[in-house]
């Protein structure tokens, strides 16, 4: 498992926006007296959430709000990759390469992020817009391959849907996440459904009768 640390370069201070304290009211007032540590992944995804990453000044904003050690705040900021400890673009192409992505075609995910992002993980687009970097499992393994950008998946992807998908951002119009092929709905297969099809399943002419 690969060291993660903070970025050397480091803001001066940190504040949340005015908008996110009754989140992190809600968030905090979700555990009883005495436990309300048990906000600090809510707490630190809403600081990426307003800054794009995890800072040091950040941290210890938390750490004060929910009566921490800094240490303790730190250790779950470089535990969860889900926190970029170093400045991203806006959007952050998490691109899966395990196996059943790999075996589907992530390599070719992974070759239109180097062709039109930058050649090199966590770097850092010229115009700000994208970064990207390799991640493990994101969990839709039936509709490899598959990247996450914030808290959206875009699956069913190759190397010239992602490109899509990048022009589609770049021009300010996301595309609906999920499946990127027509006509596919969540986990079922291309096509449609192909089982539990027979109207009689659902009409109870299938249980089993008892004898007496």
């Amino acid at each position: 498992m690969s060291y993660r640390r903070l970025a050397e370069q480091q803001p001066a201070a940190f504040a949340f926006r005015p908008e996110y304290e009754p989140k992190i009211a809600r968030e905090i007032a979700k555990y009883p007296p005495g436990r309300q540590q048990s906000a600090v992944i809510a707490l630190l995804w809403f600081g990426q959430e307003q800054e794009g990453w995890v800072t040091r000044p950040m941290i210890e904003d938390i750490a004060r709000r929910l009566s921490m050690p800094y240490i303790r705040v730190l250790e779950v900021a470089t535990f969860y990759t889900m926190f970029h400890l170093a400045p991203v673009g806006r959007h952050h192409l998490q691109v899966c390469t395990t196996t059943p992505c790999w075996l589907r075609g992530s390599d070719d995910v992974v070759a239109a992020c180097k062709k039109h992002i930058a050649p090199t993980p966590k770097t850092v687009s010229a115009d700000g817009l994208f970064s990207w970097e390799e991640v493990e499992c994101l969990g839709a393994c039936v509709n490899a391959p598959m990247l996450q950008i914030g808290k959206d998946f875009y699956e069913d992807l190759d190397g010239p849907t992602t490109e899509k998908l990048l022009e589609a951002f770049r021009a300010g119009k996301p595309p609906a996440p999920g499946p990127q092929k027509p006509g596919r709905k969540s986990s079922e297969p291309e096509g449609g459904a192909l089982t539990l099809k027979d109207p009689q399943l659902y009409k109870g002419g299938y249980s089993r009768k008892t004898g007496t």
